[in-house]
């Protein structure tokens, strides 16, 4: 090879030791960088000149030029990023579950078992108290008092619980939000990628650094799947649905509920649609969801993956009430989703369904679980206490046909009713049955004029035509026929005249009877925190329960998540040995190409001093 030649091999040399010290260095001032990954200098020889070619030699007479820069190498481990994706969403499922059950513990203010149980012992104290004196005007008092904070306390908690609900809808506007900007940016860089790589000779490893953290990130928010094809383009999967495909990201909606403004994220092209005078489009988002959340939460089925499923389960899809954990108040709520032909035997025999049309999908929903639980809990105090008090009213049970304001005929069968004309105890200025608590938006009773038919305690039938109180029975269809807690407040007769409630006979006597079943209503263990729940409980213990059941429930995620946050961790250690920079390793690097730097100075300068000795002692 000519001497000349030479100098182009050792100039090689210094060009590519000075670049993968570049690279050393580009690795040692990232080695605290978020989502860097370590850069692999792997280099090899030119072509080589063949001098001659010999059949019968081993090898050709060829001379090499010198060094090259094959690649920078992109360290990583395609399994494992997989499984620190699944995983890492997982944990994320379980960290959103935590935080929702500690809020909710807060929202009830139940660290110590303290706050709104306080405040039922002290309705229940005040029932006792009047229990031993019931024809005070200070007992009374009281128990009007004490059913108001109970009443007004109620209405604190579950307004509390509503917020977070709202809260948390507000975060999953802004995760959907944020899913929608990271794809755009994994598609620009994918554009990005493809355009530096398409030569074949650079590789673009600081914009997949960044696209490589993307999908880490959202992995985190939900159940995502990825590949790369052969021009280095990733496409991704969200919840089986191709998210970024072919160079077009495909972004989530949102669909707000008119009702309560809660975002249901769907896939619009996946949705029906019509268009509206003014251009927009109303879309039918059935089917086109991006969560199915009426499957089961299962890690065998990987569908406890993602923050943002964990969201939406949290929050569910309405204000609950204890129609979603009553089974006849769920039977009522779901008759639609039963054939006509079963509504009649239905309503004959509502036990023959069980629990089957009980509201189970709100037990996946942290906030709608203990927004249902603790209505019923109300509702039931409510209940009990009214109908005591209009047993002491004179209220009976029997079959009614009377005439509406449109002129039909309605028959009642099973109503509660008050002849108008009865005593005056225990009923209002209009002689209305008193009620201690009453619905905001209806009356509790209704003045009618009919015909009522009953059986007498000798067991004949009697029929009676006058004027009536009939009780406006709930029916489950409409919140306004409710007792529940967004739909209560104190009798504002007895606010203003608590001794309305007389507990006196028409002998003068005190009603002991009543003040003893009001006692009683607060000692049976009748009562279930919802249909799954065999165990019976008083209306204290019953919140207690509830707490407890919140508490048991957090203390079980918690574990989950740390268990899982242990795992994400020791699967992040595994691909750190992978992709993380190492200083030793590096310094060594530097060392050695530092080195080869030097080895090929010199020998280019060996080179440059025999040219020089040639070209002198030739001029000589």
């Amino acid at each position: 090879m000519p001497l000349m030649g030479n100098l182009y091999i050792g100039a090689s040399g210094l060009q590519n030791s000075q670049n993968a010290l570049n690279t050393t260095a580009h690795n040692l001032s990232n080695i605290d960088t978020v989502g860097y990954t370590r850069q692999q200098v792997q280099l090899g020889t030119r072509n080589y000149v063949t001098l001659a070619v010999n059949p019968k030699a081993v090898n050709n007479k060829q001379t090499g030029l010198g060094v090259e820069y094959s690649r920078v190498k992109h360290i990583r481990d395609y399994f494992l990023d997989k499984t620190y994706r699944r995983e890492s969403g997982r944990s994320m499922f379980y960290e959103v579950n935590t935080e929702v059950l500690e809020e909710v513990e807060s929202q009830l203010g139940e660290m110590n078992g303290e706050a709104f149980q306080t405040t039922i012992e002290d309705f229940w104290t005040s029932i006792q108290e009047l229990a031993k004196d019931p024809a005070s005007s200070v007992t009374q008092g009281l128990l009007v008092q004490k059913a108001s904070e109970l009443v007004k306390r109620a209405s604190v908690v579950y307004e509390g619980l509503s917020s977070y609900q709202d809260n948390l809808n507000v975060q999953i506007g802004k995760q959907v939000e944020k899913i929608n900007k990271y794809g755009r940016q994994i598609l620009d860089l994918n554009d990005r990628i493809k355009a530096i790589e398409a030569g074949g000779i650079e590789q673009a490893n600081d914009l997949r650094d960044a696209r490589d953290q993307l999908l880490d990130e959202l992995a985190g928010m939900c159940n995502m799947s990825f590949k790369e094809d052969m021009y280095g383009a990733v496409s991704v999967q969200i919840e089986g649905v191709d998210f970024i495909k072919d160079g077009t990201c495909y972004p989530m909606e949102l669909d707000i509920d008119p009702g309560t403004g809660f975002y249901t994220p769907f896939w619009p092209y996946n949705a029906s649609y019509r268009i509206l005078e003014d251009g927009t489009r109303e879309y039918n988002i059935d089917g086109a969801e991006v969560f199915d959340l009426d499957r089961e939460i299962s890690s065998d089925l990987n569908t406890d993956i993602g923050g943002l499923k964990a969201m939406l389960l949290a929050r569910g899809d309405h204000r609950a009430n204890y129609t979603d954990v009553d089974v006849n108040s769920c039977n009522l709520n779901k008759l639609n989703t039963l054939k006509l032909e079963d509504v009649e035997e239905y309503l004959k025999n509502p036990d023959k369904y069980g629990t089957k049309y009980y509201n189970s999908d709100i037990s996946q929903s942290v906030l709608m679980n203990v927004q249902a639980e603790f209505d019923q809990l109300i509702h039931s105090i409510v209940t009990k206490i009214n109908g005591i008090l209009a047993d002491a009213a004179g209220v009976k049970t029997g079959d009614i046909t009377y005439t509406d304001e449109n002129g039909n005929a309605v028959t009642l069968t099973g109503a509660r009713y008050a002849d108008v004309n009865s005593e005056g105890y225990m009923r209002g200025k209009d002689g209305s049955p008193i009620q201690l608590f009453e619905k905001i938006t209806t009356d509790g009773y209704r003045k009618v004029s009919g015909t009522v038919s009953y059986t007498d305690e000798a067991g004949i039938t009697q029929t009676v035509t006058g004027d009536f109180w009939v009780y406006e029975e709930e029916n489950g269809m409409g919140a306004e026929s409710l007792y529940s807690i967004n739909n209560l407040q104190i009798n504002q007769e007895l606010m203003q005249e608590p001794a309305m409630l007389g507990f006196r006979l028409k002998d003068g006597s005190e009603d002991t009877k009543t003040a003893e079943a009001l006692k009683e209503a607060f000692t049976e263990e009748v009562y279930h925190l919802n249909p799954n729940v065999k165990k019976t409980t008083t209306f204290i213990d019953y919140y207690t329960d509830l707490v407890n059941q919140v508490g048991n429930t957090g203390k079980v995620n918690r574990s989950i998540y740390l268990n899982q946050e242990s795992t994400v961790e020791g699967i992040e250690s595994a691909r750190q040995q992978v992709v993380g920079v190492s200083s030793d390793e590096e310094l060594s690097n530097m060392i050695k190409f530092q080195n080869a730097y030097n080895a090929a100075s010199r020998y280019i300068n060996v080179v440059s001093e025999m040219l020089e000795h040639i070209i002198n002692t030739l001029g000589m």
